[in-house]
């Protein structure tokens, strides 16, 4: 959707019980990183359960852009004709990639070592968000780029001729910084290394391997060190995308708070580098249930069942923060319902995501009568036995604050409205009618 669009205001209103199964949508990450990976392939990459939010439908956009042919052919399956690794055309046009940070830094890393000129642009958000940490590294395997005032958005890149391997040290936890590396390392000859002091979530690496790329990660005294020998043929693969945990938290957490409540996940990503936010639910003592583990395109997967029960507040850990980054605003959510404070430590990073998620978490929890504490990277939330609601939250045009102030309302005194919840659109587009199947009172 485009941002310019009228304000979408929605509330939510305390509810009964919530029952059934709420199947969320694919992996977010998975499904920009089968797109790009099916376009550097020779030959068919089919993939299903794809997110078909507006983020990943903008890089299939880009995918075509640079030559592969990528075609929907029915929902969630889509078919990509890959070009092979540097086989990538010169766009005719600008690559919009609208609000999305991973598919704009991805497919920068990923053409950064053929031969040609592009140029990319996104929304008024990602406009503001730091693009340097991705176009310092890229220019060491010999890319020529130009970008606006402190590194920011539209970015044009002429990639490296004659590209050469880089060994490179991650100057803060970013999965994006690591992927857009080992994706312009693709086409460089010999060994391409990134060198990272705390782990990230490794959707790139397990997916270079099954595409069939020589790629390794060794834990040594300095970090984990992968390395990725370029030049590989990528075999097309079938992708089955296992179900987004940053999207099951949000049923998950409207089960854990409305009394009564019990819903069942299916397939959903186990990802031991995105599940702090479930390491962290279970310490505060909630009812998680994991049943079927199984692996599908590379990642384990399992069904959730979530049943409601009393939570206590607890000390998230900062070196678990690079693992629930995008959870951190539900999970402020949940700990509102908590007894006792939960302090949550690492969340600097938060800052400069679609919003300053801190900042506007904490305004929104106190304006519902939560009190709060924030320092730069860090924040406590005081659990509370009943929460007041009752007001009006602004989202920043921020998907995941939508979402969470809606699954406060669910269980809140008073109902809870945020300004636009248009952007929810942008990675879980059948929110809504989700939260309703499963008894939310939202709308």
């Amino acid at each position: 959707m485009s941002h310019a669009a009228a304000p979408v205001p929605m509330t939510a209103r305390r509810t009964g019980p919530l029952h059934g199964e709420a199947p969320v949508p694919g992996d977010k990450s998975v499904s920009h990183r089968a797109l790009i990976l099916g376009a550097l392939a020779v030959g068919e990459t089919r993939i299903t359960g794809l997110l078909e939010g507006q983020d990943v439908l903008d890089t299939a956009r880009a995918m075509q852009a640079f030559g592969a042919e990528v075609e929907r052919v029915g929902t969630g399956e889509w078919v990509v004709h890959g070009v092979g690794v540097g086989g990538f055309g010169e766009p005719a046009g600008v690559i919009d990639c609208g609000n999305s940070g991973t598919g704009v830094r991805l497919i920068m890393g990923a053409m950064a070592t053929t031969p040609i000129t592009a140029t990319f642009t996104g929304d008024a958000s990602l406009s503001r968000r730091p693009m340097g940490r991705i176009t310092d590294p890229l220019a060491l395997f010999g890319a020529t780029i130009a970008t606006r005032q402190g590194g920011l958005l539209p970015v044009t890149i002429t990639g490296a001729a004659d590209p050469v391997p880089v060994r490179y040290r991650t100057p803060v936890a970013s999965a994006q910084i690591k992927s857009a590396v080992l994706l312009a390392g693709l086409n460089a000859p010999g060994e391409t290394v990134v060198i990272e002091a705390e782990p990230t979530r490794d959707h790139t690496e397990r997916m270079l391997a099954g595409f069939g790329a020589a790629i390794r990660t060794e834990v040594t005294p300095e970090g984990r060190v992968i390395t990725l020998t370029g030049r590989p043929e990528l075999r097309p693969q079938v992708v089955a995308v296992p179900r987004d945990p940053s999207s099951a938290a949000f049923p998950v957490a409207a089960a854990l708070i409305v009394p009564g409540s019990q819903v069942t996940v299916p397939g959903v990503s186990r990802n031991p580098t995105r599940d702090g936010l479930y390491v962290t639910l279970a310490e505060m003592g909630a009812n998680l249930t994991w049943d079927n583990d199984r692996e599908e395109g590379g990642e384990p997967v399992a069904d959730l069942t979530v049943r409601h029960g009393s939570l206590r507040g607890v000390t998230v850990p900062a070196d678990r923060a690079a693992s629930m980054i995008d959870e951190f605003p539900i999970l402020s959510v949940i700990a509102a319902f908590a007894d006792g404070p939960t302090v949550m430590n690492g969340v600097a990073e938060l800052r400069v995501k679609e919003s300053d998620r801190i900042d506007a978490m904490a305004v929104g929890l106190r304006a519902n009568g939560v009190a709060v504490d924030e320092t730069r990277d860090s924040m406590t939330v005081h659990g509370r036995t009943a929460v007041p609601g009752g007001a009006t939250v602004q989202t920043h045009l921020d998907h995941r604050i939508a979402m969470s102030f809606l699954v406060l309302g669910l269980a809140s005194d008073a109902p809870v409205t945020v300004d636009d919840a248009g952007p929810i659109a942008t990675s879980f587009p059948d929110f809504l009618p989700l939260m309703q199947r499963l008894g939310g009172d939202l709308g």
